[in-house]
């Protein structure tokens, strides 16, 4: 059954966890801007959503003006100074898991205030972060969805050193749908940054307990880093194509792919929704786009490659819709990326827009947690090359690959979008599976999230490439792509595999409407 797409003139915010969607849009209703609610959301989800993003991670912030304007927050840690080859002379790759994957700064608290200092928030940060510090002290319930993923990653985790297990298994057991799950150490931490301020994550006394702790449980990391790092406010990346221009966040993300899918879509362009041509043809735009992404992306202190420049050749974008095959798929052999993320966006009566994401990459991150603090410490620098030259090498103070990015659109209309989604390789995809559902087909809003989605590659430790196609599509589309030459694999309809996404669209008469996923345990908060 097709759900109605919510609608609202106030003020809206949609995450993918009902507590953290109902912190942001009390904040709108309290007076506070879009940016606001976004870090009150943000940091209700490190609390309530753990296995997907925490204050031990990073976030990247889009951000639309009502006066035009388009900014643009990198919260993206960078590698400690001890993380070098030496560090992993035992090692071909970096690990998953344990201290020496928590090699890099977490960048979500800078990003927040960032955020926050660009937009010129007012309400006071102990407001801000008051209902994640209830949720954190007081318990929230655990969900079906966050019970399997605790269940399947407690293997790795339960017996690595730090907290993990004592918070996320004090009866010595994953805990299950129902269940309490109380984090009273990080109720403490971010009672302290309500407090003392959100720098105190990087410098002071604060910074100083996380430092010794990553220490201790034998993380590369160390004061000095922690120091030496500020989110930075940075030029978003742009493309124009029919009807709308798009942006999303320069490297080290995978931004890039996600607006060259969309670009070369636009030359090639499809008869109806979800029919072969959309499907196909976005799939082999995704196969393009992640070519170049692989190749080129990295640290952006070491590509040789300008994404941006790449998006205004316009020469250049029609040569690669030109090697595309309308009817025919090409190998795809190629190893993907993945991880877990959460998207969520606001808006708010005046016409500020947001679209931000922030993660700790796989669930749990690399599975340390700080006894101290109850940080949970992402893992995103095991994406880094241990060996080689290419823009990924790990190097002391390097920034990672990311596949976090927010997305936005500006329509020609007035109309402004902030989508996005969790998935890792997914994302790219997913943003464009529901920007053109709705964007060029036509689909409300709410539809075009619910709808049967694909992802092309590897999602939850998985390591196959075939495309992956939920149920619920025409079912001679799934003959039709396989005797193009797909590797189609079906998988159950509305499956976390495709992500957590969301999306909000502002109006220029100021109707906002919103659409949260089926699949996560998120909705649409409305003033």
């Amino acid at each position: 059954m097709m759900r109605a797409t919510p609608r609202s003139l106030r003020g809206m915010v949609s995450a993918p966890h009902h507590l953290a969607a109902q912190a942001g849009r009390d904040v709108l209703a309290e007076g506070g801007s879009a940016v606001e609610a976004a870090v009150a959301t943000a940091a209700c989800l490190a609390v309530v959503y753990p296995h997907m993003t925490g204050i031990g991670g990073d976030g990247f912030w889009l951000v639309a003006e009502p006066d035009g304007r388009t900014w643009a927050i990198d919260g993206c840690g960078a590698a400690a100074m001890a993380a070098d080859r030496a560090l992993y002379r035992d090692h071909a790759t970096i690990p998953w898991r344990g201290a020496l994957a928590a090699n890099t700064v977490a960048g979500t608290v800078a990003g927040w205030q960032a955020a926050l200092a660009q937009s010129g928030a007012t309400l006071p940060l102990d407001r801000l972060l008051r209902d994640a510090i209830h949720h954190a002290r007081s318990g929230v319930v655990v969900t079906a969805g966050g019970a399997q993923v605790a269940a399947a990653a407690s293997p790795a985790l339960r017996d690595l050193p730090g907290a993990y297990a004592s918070i996320f298994e004090p009866e010595g057991r994953p805990l299950v749908e129902g269940d309490l799950l109380r984090q009273t150490a990080l109720a403490a931490t971010l009672e302290r940054l309500a407090g003392e301020g959100l720098d105190g994550f990087y410098r002071g006394a604060l910074a100083q307990i996380i430092a010794d702790d990553l220490a201790q449980l034998g993380s590369p990391l160390a004061a000095a880093d922690l120091a030496a790092f500020d989110a930075r406010n940075v030029a978003p990346l742009e493309v124009a194509i029919t009807g709308a221009r798009l942006f999303n966040l320069p490297p080290p993300t995978q931004g890039v792919a996600s607006l060259l899918i969309l670009a070369l879509f636009d030359r090639l362009r499809a008869g109806e929704a979800d029919g072969f041509d959309h499907v196909h043809r976005l799939v082999e735009a995704t196969k393009q786009a992640f070519r170049w992404r692989d190749a080129h992306v990295g640290d952006p202190a070491t590509m040789t490659q300008d994404a941006q420049a790449l998006l205004r050749d316009a020469a250049a974008l029609d040569r690669m819709a030109g090697a595309i095959d309308p009817d025919r798929a090409a190998p795809w052999p190629h190893p993907p990326a993945l991880g877990d993320t959460t998207w969520f966006g606001a808006a708010d009566a005046r016409g500020q827009v947001v679209s931000c994401i922030q993660s700790t990459y796989f669930e749990f991150g690399s599975g340390i947690v700080l006894p101290r603090t109850g940080i949970v410490w992402q893992n995103r620098g095991c994406s880094f090359a241990l060996d080689g030259d290419g823009p990924n090498r790990l190097r002391p103070g390097a920034r990672p690959f990311h596949t976090l990015n927010p997305a936005l659109a500006r329509f020609d209309d007035g109309r402004v979008m902030a989508y996005g989604t969790m998935g890792g390789e997914g994302q790219p995809q997913t943003q464009a599976a529901i920007f053109t559902r709705h964007a060029l087909f036509g689909q409300p809003l709410q539809a075009a999230v619910d709808a049967p989605r694909w992802l092309l590659g590897r999602t939850w430790g998985d390591q196959s490439t075939t495309l992956k196609i939920e149920a619920g599509f025409d079912p001679a589309l799934y003959d039709r792509l396989a005797a193009a030459g797909h590797a189609v694999e079906r998988v159950p309809g509305r499956s976390s595999m495709m992500g957590h996404a969301g999306a909000i669209l502002r109006h220029p008469g100021g109707m906002i409407e919103g659409a949260a996923d089926p699949r996560s345990d998120g909705m649409v908060a409305t003033w």
